[in-house]
């Protein structure tokens, strides 16, 4: 267990073992990078006094290592570039299975009875199968053939987890898993809008269909057709394209882009996959789209919402509730960047002193440190309480002739 977490916490703050060996030594307490393989490989545990110093290089609290984690994280599939190295993989992983244990436990804490709320993968071996399977989808989430305001949302609703991780240079789209039955779903940020919905549905694709005796770049393929059926059913396609088209102009499918939050080139393959329009039409669309510079950077943007929300929400709720403290927040959460000092002027305010002494040990002594470090702030930079000149020395005593009262 415990080489496990190192490892993770490794991984998790961007660093090689060679680097962690050289802060190790700055720190006075050298070990050869042997012995940290040994440790993470659990051929050898460490001792307490080298835990506390792996955390304070790993950035994390020493208890990190003794504890289990609490969920299983299986990965299904990783839309990424051949460049991207299998170091900084493991690395993404690493980061991603840290959120989703914080999320985990922060929804198990708050929401004791939900349940991920999502159909069984279901056998596809066929772009008709994959087509059903959104259908099955969007049925069981009830959301007829209306275009989807928020997908990230949505499937953070339905208990699924939705973590953002920045990649320079979009070297990977996403990646999917599953954490202890919970569909996991990782996403570049640094991508627009309509691809970022693009790339949860591709994902969703992977986690809700099964396809034996199916190539993988065929399996890619059945999840880029789940993907852009989920966004717009083939009902909807037909309903805003017609049954039979020559021809799609730019501008139409810049407006439907707008609408339905699917890019351009999207719609345009999608009307092809429908056979709306014949396979020399989509050619030269194609072709169009490449002429004129729109391959990368389509000329319409599309205005929606894609930003998981649901592990700030309940890491805030869960701060405001007492359950954990303002450095569990950031810990948990980067994106809450909780002040503790405001934090704590509101608790100090809501608990009385009674109320205080109920509260769990470890909390009441979260409160009473971070009230101490309060005061001192206020001590060190108030002038009012530090500027003892504001008194003369004869205001200390009583002025001779005067009567001391009592």
């Amino acid at each position: 267990m415990i080489g496990d977490r190192i490892r993770q916490a490794r991984l998790a703050a961007g660093m090689t073992q060679d680097e962690v060996v050289q802060h190790l030594a700055k720190a006075g307490h050298p070990i050869t990078k042997a012995a940290l393989s040994k440790y993470e490989k659990r051929r050898s545990e460490p001792k307490q006094a080298l835990l506390v110093l792996l955390a304070r290089v790993l950035g994390v609290k020493p208890g990190y290592f003794l504890t289990e984690p609490k969920l299983t994280l299986v990965w299904l599939a990783f839309r990424k570039q051949a460049k991207l190295s299998k170091t900084r993989q493991e690395q993404i992983k690493a980061c991603v299975e840290e959120v989703v244990e914080n999320q985990a436990w922060l929804q198990r804490t708050l929401y004791p009875r939900q349940t991920p709320s999502f159909p069984k993968p279901q056998k596809v071996q066929s772009p008709a199968d994959a087509e059903q399977a959104s259908q099955k989808l969007r049925s069981t989430w009830r959301m007829g053939d209306a275009p989807i305001d928020s997908l990230v949302e949505m499937v953070e609703d339905k208990g699924g987890f939705v973590v953002e991780y920045p990649e320079p240079g979009v070297q990977f789209d996403g990646m999917s898993g599953r954490a202890d039955g919970s569909p996991v779903i990782v996403v570049n940020p640094g991508t627009n809008v309509d691809r970022c919905r693009y790339n949860v549905a591709h994902e969703l694709g992977h986690l809700l269909m099964t396809c034996p005796r199916v190539t993988e770049k065929e399996q890619e393929g059945l999840a880029h057709r789940f993907a852009a059926a989920l966004l717009v059913p083939a009902t909807i396609a037909k309903q805003e394209l017609g049954e039979n088209r020559r021809h799609l102009t730019m501008p139409e499918l810049g407006v439907l882009k707008q609408k339905h939050g699917l890019s351009m080139q999207a719609w345009a393959r999608r009307a092809r996959d429908l056979e709306i329009i014949s396979e020399s039409a989509y050619t030269s669309l194609c072709i169009e789209f490449s002429s004129r510079g729109w391959r990368q950077h389509e000329p319409v943007s599309y205005q929606g919402h894609e930003k998981p929300k649901r592990l700030v929400q309940m890491a805030l709720r869960a701060l405001a509730e007492g359950i954990i403290s303002p450095e569990d927040a950031n810990r948990m959460c980067k994106e809450c960047d909780i002040d503790p000092f405001s934090v704590v002027g509101k608790v100090e305010d809501s608990v009385s002193p009674t109320e205080l002494l109920r509260l769990p040990r470890g909390q009441r002594t979260q409160i009473l440190a971070d009230a101490a470090a309060q005061a001192e702030k206020e001590y060190r930079t108030n002038p009012d309480l530090t500027d003892f000149n504001a008194f003369g020395e004869d205001d200390l005593h009583v002025e001779s002739g005067s009567t001391e009262a009592g």
